[in-house]
This record gives structure tokens, sequence and C-alpha cells, in this order.
């Protein structure tokens, strides 16, 4: 029977992949996204053959003004109440991210064109500013980096997370950060300067520690031994910092939550954090082709876990279990978690962030009375 080697054991037969992958890419699909009226086919035209060479699809970056910036939550299972975030869509192509289904809002695909057709809030740092100088603000910290990672590849010529960050250090109010990236070490120089002050906390978000799995999950985040280093060189640098065990997929990644734990502790790590697989929309069927083409053995025994820890669903939008799951296997995979963090005394709760002493960024217009006059 034809078929590929592929990053898992055994060879796939063509007919079990909806869409070959793509090199560089976390996915080779680009499905239509849930709100599009149209159904579109794509022929054959005989002009190039079955087996012809695809091209990698590029990256492009759409700039745009952004109306309003700062995002806020009231849900119960989430550290945080106001999230910023500078761009929408995420080269890093992980296959599993909850935020691909964000993009059919914008008319594009959850798969290609999330990881390709990028679009970069130029003006975010002017929006914070004047967010934080509204009369009536109640400083609260401030998380980026909780849809789409604020260090992927485009900040580095973007630079629009170290403007955001420059805003919020001038200001002393806290924020907390979330990434796979190893670009963050390019602003260990303000966020050093926030540290002293308990004004930020970075965590890295560390799925896996096996090299080939990492690479077809998460094409083009760091690899897994960069990002401990990372780890490493924030708490050297005085930064408290956290590791995020997530997503953890059940049959795939679980039996590696201890190992990845004791290696962000050898880092330095502070806190600790976990987060079970959720598939909401597009992303169920994304993540379902890319198993049966990277690890078509053990496709259909991930799903029955996975499905096994959320009550018999691939996901479950309501809070207290929409990140943890529920049943015997979701509890027992909690409680490896909490014990492995109790072993090497790495805290669960997050650390409290100074909000005292945020005082309003100036917008430059004079006070309406000035001494003297």
């Amino acid at each position: 029977m034809a078929g590929r080697k592929t990053c898992g054991s055994g060879a796939v037969p063509e007919e079990s992949r909806a869409a070959p992958p793509v090199r560089g890419r976390g996915t080779g699909s680009n499905p239509q996204g849930r709100f599009e009226r149209l159904q579109r086919d794509a022929e054959d035209d005989g002009w190039t053959g079955a087996d012809a060479a695809v091209p990698a699809p590029g990256t492009t970056v759409t700039g745009e003004r952004a109306r309003s910036i700062v995002t806020r939550n009231r849900s119960p299972d989430l550290p945080f109440s106001q999230s910023v975030n500078a761009y929408r869509g995420c080269e890093h192509g992980c296959i599993y991210c909850y935020a691909r289904a964000t993009h059919p809002y914008l008319g594009l695909s959850a798969g290609l064109d999330f990881e390709r057709r990028l679009f970069a809030k130029d003006n975010a740092a002017e929006l914070l500013r004047e967010e934080l100088s509204r009369p009536g603000y109640r400083c609260q910290p401030i998380a980026l980096g909780t849809n789409t990672d604020p260090y992927q590849p485009v900040e580095r010529h973007r630079r629009i997370t170290r403007a955001l960050l420059e805003v919020l250090d001038g200001c002393s109010h806290p924020c907390m950060i979330v990434t796979k990236s190893a670009l963050v070490e390019r602003d260990l120089d303000v966020l050093s300067r926030m540290a002293a002050r308990r004004l930020v906390k970075v965590f890295v978000s560390v799925t896996t520690l096996d090299r080939t799995l990492a690479r077809c999950m998460e094409p083009r985040a760091a690899a897994p031994q960069r990002r401990l280093a990372t780890l490493a060189a924030l708490a050297a640098a005085g930064i408290r910092t956290g590791v995020l065990v997530a997503p953890v997929i059940p049959g795939l990644n679980d039996a590696e939550i201890e190992r990845i734990l004791e290696s962000a502790r050898k880092a330095g790590c502070h806190e600790a954090g976990f987060g079970l697989l959720r598939l909401p929309h597009e992303v169920r069927g994304l993540f379902e082709e890319w198993l049966a083409a990277h690890y078509p053995l053990r496709s259909g025994h991930v799903l029955s876990l996975l499905r096994q820890a959320r009550a018999g669903r691939e996901d479950d939008a309501r809070f207290d279990t929409r990140m943890r799951g529920e049943g015997v296997l979701a509890a027992l995979l909690e409680r490896r978690f909490e014990a492995a963090c109790r072993r090497l005394n790495l805290s669960t709760r997050d650390a409290d962030l100074d909000a005292g002493s945020f005082r309003p960024p100036q917008t430059g217009q004079l006070p309406l009375w000035q001494d003297g006059c």
C-alpha cells in the first residue's frame, strides 16, 4: 500500500489524509470558516498532476488601526480579567491552538489562513495609553498573549509588544506574558525593570520535550530546549517565571507532565499551570486530520481518551471544566500535575503583582489650572 513517512510511527494511506502536510506549517488544510454562506470546491483542471509539488504558502502581515485594545472577561477559570493581543493570527502554527477558531470572524480559514494571513495592531500602544488614562480606569494586571503569541516571528520587526511593555513600564502597570518564543529575551531590559517592582511575570508554554513531536505540532515555535533556556535566562534576570504544561493531550504528551515540570524547575521556574486540550469549532477537524497524517496508529486512541476526559465530547466550553476536563482520566492527570508541583516546590497559585503603584500615563494635555495662574 502506498504511503509516506511521517513524524509518528507507521505510514499513512493516501486516502486517510484530507490534505497533505505543508512543510513549516501546522496544517495543510484551509477549510472554509463556519460563517461562510457559499461552499467552494477545488477542481483539477488538468494543468497540474496529482503529485505536483505545492509551493509552501508565504506569510502576509496586514497592518490595521484597531478601535479598542483591552479585552475584558469575567471567567472564573482565568487568572486575569484584562488582556491585550497585539496580533490576529499566529505564525507559530500550533495545530491545537483554540485561537484558530477566531479567524473565521474575519472571513478567513482557521487552517492555513490563521498561520499565514496575519494582522498587526499597529496602534496598540497608542490605544493602551489612552485606555489607561481614562478617569474611571481601575488597575488590574493585563495579560499579553492570551489568544495569539505576543512574540511570534512578526514581532521581531513590528515591535508592537515591545511598545506595549514600554507603556506599562512607564506607568507602573502590572502584566503577565504567555509565550512559546525565545524572542522575549530581547526585552529583558524592560522586563527586569518591571520585575524589580513586582510588575511582571512571564509564563513559557512547554507542551513536550520531544523535538520530533514539537516540530510537527508547533512548527514555528521555539524548540523545547530553547524554551527551557529562555526560562533560565528570565529567572537569571530576576524575573518571576512560570511554565504552562498545556495543552495536555491524552495518549500523546501526557506521559511527559512530570519531566516537563522537573526541567522547568531546574531552569529556575517559580510557578506552573496546567490545561487539557480543547478543540472548538474548526480546530476539531484540523486536529483530527493532523493526527491521521502524523500519528495514524494512535489517532483513534487519542481521540477516545480526550472524549473520556470531556464527557464524550472533544470540547467543553463550560466554566470550571473547560480548562481541566472532568471524569476519572481528567482527575488523574490533574492529580499527577499537582503532586509533581508539590514535590518540586512549584506554586500553582498566581503570585500577586503590585497594582498599587500604578500612575496614569501622561497624555500630553495640559491641566486646566496651573500653579501661578
